[in-house]
């Protein structure tokens, strides 16, 4: 697999603070990947279900631990579905209103 690009897997964690309030901390972490555009048929079958598909990004299978957001190029994607293919997983990532940005 050609891994010429960087990108961040998004991980959230929600934490309470000292007056019980919850917030969210986002934490990005940097793996290698190669990053494609998604096929003809996803965009059509995704446009079908409501998503707005973009991407389809492949890691190792190793680099991802369930991750719902990555960021390619200071735009953040989240991942509506992943399959795994041997030894590496490919995420497909639409983008949605909302996604924050993410120090990494």
């Amino acid at each position: 697999m050609n891994r010429n690009s960087v990108i961040y897997l998004i991980s959230e964690n929600s934490i309470q603070d000292d007056i019980g309030q919850w917030t969210t901390i986002q934490t990005a972490r940097k793996v290698f990947g190669y990053v494609s555009s998604i096929s003809q048929k996803e965009w059509f079958e995704g446009g079908r279900n409501g998503l707005n598909p973009s991407y389809q990004v492949k890691v190792f299978v190793g680099d991802y631990n369930g991750e719902q957001k990555v960021k390619i190029d200071d735009v953040i994607y989240t991942v509506y579905r992943t399959y795994i293919k041997d030894d590496e997983i490919e995420l497909y990532l639409e983008l949605r209103k909302g996604n924050e940005n993410v120090s990494s």
